[in-house]
């Protein structure tokens, strides 16, 4: 067995040295019994220079200090006696004897003392205070906490609260933060000195006694969402006059300031608030808001550490608000643009009934619409611009007119597509020049779109798509299918695949649902039964109140939805709006043609000056198709929201519009029908091609 070393007897100069470092060491050193009472004390330290040594001396530490943990501290010092494991440098709080409201911070150090024999003596405790440190890292933790957690989101209401949640309770009992009215609506702050008359909003409002927000149950002056302008002089308008931070470090019921404001001085009184650090939140010189701080717990006042850390602290939350701001402006304007660009409501038809729904409603890149077509048919639109903000609503704005500009010519919808995608192709080689320092230089151009066209004649549907549009279709008779969509580059992508088309029938009385994106929560087999409650239900009810349905379905997926989507309901075209006669194909057809669409306009009771109109514009047509077209010919006149006259032949030539001069025998036909009617145009089919007109719809 080892021997212990010998050391030397503690007389003489060993014996003055350890008296010396008790009386003269600024390092609080304790010796302990193995009762935890105090045997030595130095005298040299700031906190035994106010505690006499025989008020400590032969008393355990936890009765003459002022330790706030006491039990955890003394259970942490009977473990180091009991196993002679050292604890070093361990933080704990404690007040001074006559100063119970200020806590300080000591690092302690425990080591147990044996003999060389291995008998417990007692133990040893070094004592430093750390006050300064522990309340500068103290500040540093909440500085670090107001950079990660305030500001996460885009939200004025949400930044305040989670600024008094990081406040309350490491720098305030209670916290209440007021927001200028208008910045919470996305308008430019005020200039300082802030007007008397300008209203504030209570944002934000913590207390370490009663919670947060609405549910708190300390006293408040207003509740949270009340909106008013701050009465004064007090050291909040002041704060926010010359935008410079107010401590008051007593507040006691002389303060004449007071009077000015009664509710937050009941307020102030029922919580037992007894000091007070107010500052600004400016962005820029502007003015944003206000932070109030309160101690009703913490003994001790606000000092110029503080003073410094709470302006630090709004700086950063003014920031946050004003990045908020400025997207709550960028949104409304999106928002407002968007309702704008969009159609005041879908076009009303005989034979179909639409209502669309954007997801979400106000990201300004959405879009839809419903475009009448020649011969009774609708053209049915859905899309979405990737990307939110004023930007892409831009952009939707772009793209919706140049589809109707297309639909206008009557192409097919996979030919529309890929005219649009050259628009889309053209506006994303613009946004590529833009210089590097734009934002939107970095942000590639790309659209969502499905196109289809609806003929409630032939009962057919023809739909192309770019990205991964989908159709589900319910029948009358509640079955259902999903319809497969060929699915096509994004619009403004450099993918050149050309676009596809499917046509199928759709029977009367259905329900379509055309979206640009898939329809997870509809279609996927694990939620079958909500594309069969649709079915079931589909009839006889509003298509707003299937459109609600719709949207609760999507809500419960845990797929991503679409983001535009239009409901359909297709309805029988009635028969007796509608004449369809074949022709034969010989000089005298044109007076038959006459005859036959005088009697029909005579059975509609069209005026007879549109009458006679439309038989001069029917006798150029049919005219025009012996002539130049071939068989079989086919004249069709449709009684929908316009008079609309069709021709058709085999021939795919196509008609051109001409000029003749005064001594020319013919070249006249085509300029008098575009002199009578209001539209007219050139549809081809896989036959050949249809010559149409339209003219004012007759009464009724």
């Amino acid at each position: 067995m080892a021997q212990s070393e010998p050391t030397a007897p503690l007389d003489g100069p060993g014996a003055a040295m350890l008296d010396a470092l008790f009386s003269q060491s600024l390092v609080g050193l304790h010796l302990l019994d193995t009762d935890l009472r105090v045997v030595r004390v130095n005298t040299a330290t700031p906190a035994m220079r106010d505690v006499p040594v025989e008020d400590v001396v032969g008393h355990r530490v936890d009765e003459v200090y002022g330790l706030l943990d006491a039990e955890e501290v003394m259970a942490l010092v009977r473990g180091v006696l009991d196993s002679g494991v050292p604890l070093v440098a361990h933080v704990v709080r404690a007040h001074r004897r006559g100063d119970p409201g200020h806590q300080y911070f000591h690092e302690i150090s425990v080591f147990r003392l044996e003999t060389p024999s291995g008998d417990v003596l007692g133990l040893a405790v070094a004592v430093v205070e750390v006050t300064e440190r522990e309340e500068s890292r103290a500040r540093e933790v909440v500085l670090e906490m107001t950079r990660e957690h305030v500001g996460r989101t885009l939200d004025v209401l949400e930044t305040c609260q989670e600024l008094v949640d990081v406040l309350v309770p490491r720098v305030a009992d209670i916290a209440v933060v007021e927001v200028v009215d208008a910045v919470l609506r996305g308008d430019h702050p005020p200039l300082a000195p802030l007007p008397r008359d300008v209203p504030l909003r209570r944002a934000a409002f913590r207390s370490a006694a009663g919670g947060s927000g609405a549910d708190a149950n300390a006293p408040q002056a207003h509740p949270l969402g009340d909106v008013r302008a701050l009465p004064g002089p007090t050291p909040y308008t002041q704060a926010l006059s010359d935008l410079r931070p107010r401590a008051v470090a007593s507040l006691d019921e002389d303060l004449p300031w007071l009077a000015a404001d009664p509710a937050r001085a009941r307020a102030i009184r029922a919580a037992g608030a007894h000091t007070l650090i107010t500052a600004p939140l400016t962005v820029r010189d502007t003015v944003l808001g206000l932070i109030s701080l309160y101690r009703t717990r913490q003994g001790e006042p606000y000092d110029e550490d503080d003073v410094s850390l709470l302006l630090q602290v709004a700086d950063h939350t003014a920031l946050s608000i004003d990045n908020a701001r400025r997207y709550t402006r960028e949104h409304t304007i999106a928002a407002t643009v968007q309702r704008q660009l969009l159609p005041r409501r879908p076009s009303s038809h005989p034979a179909l009934e639409t209502t669309p729904l954007l997801l979400p409603p106000d990201s300004g890149g959405q879009w839809y619409d419903t475009i009448p077509l020649s011969g009774a048919r609708t053209g049915l639109a859905v899309g979405g611009v990737v990307g939110r903000g004023l930007h892409a609503a831009a952009v939707m704005g772009q793209l919706r007119t140049v589809v109707r500009s297309l639909a206008a010519f009557d192409v097919e919808p996979d030919e529309l597509l890929a005219r649009l995608n050259d628009t889309a192709t053209f506006l994303a080689a613009e946004r590529a020049t833009l210089p590097t320092a734009d934002p939107l230089h970095r942000q590639a151009l790309a659209a969502r779109f499905a196109y289809a066209v609806y003929d409630p004649l032939t009962l057919t549907c023809t739909v192309a798509g770019a990205g991964s549009p989908s159709l589900v279709v319910v029948h009358a008779d509640g079955s259902t299918e999903v319809r497969n969509v060929p699915a096509g580059s994004l619009l403004g992508s450099e993918d050149k695949t050309p676009f596809a088309a499917t046509a199928f029938t759709v029977p009367e009385d259905s329900l379509l649902i055309l979206c640009d994106t898939p329809l997870p929560a509809l279609v996927a087999s694990g939620d079958a039964d909500a594309l069969r409650r649709l079915a079931e239900q589909h009839r006889g009810r509003p298509l707003e109140d299937l459109r609600d349905d719709v949207l609760y379905a999507l809500a419960g997926s845990a797929e991503p939805g679409p983001t535009a989507l239009l409901l359909i309901r297709t309805h029988p075209f009635p028969a007796d709006r509608v004449g369809v006669w074949q022709l034969p194909d010989t000089p005298t057809v044109v007076a038959t043609a006459r005859r036959l669409v005088r009697d029909r306009l005579a059975d509609w009771g069209v005026e007879r000056e549109t009458a006679h109109d439309t038989e001069l514009i029917v006798s150029e047509l049919v005219t025009n198709a012996v002539r130049y077209g071939s068989p079989p010919l086919e004249l069709r006149v449709i009684n929908d929201r316009a008079l609309t006259c069709e021709v058709r032949d085999g021939s795919a030539s196509t008609p051109r519009l001409r000029h003749a001069s005064v001594a020319d025998e013919g070249g006249r036909g085509l300029f008098i029908v575009a002199q009578l009617a209001q539209a007219w145009g050139t549809r081809y089919t896989p036959e050949g091609k249809i010559i149409w007109t339209e003219q004012n719809p007759p009464p009724g």
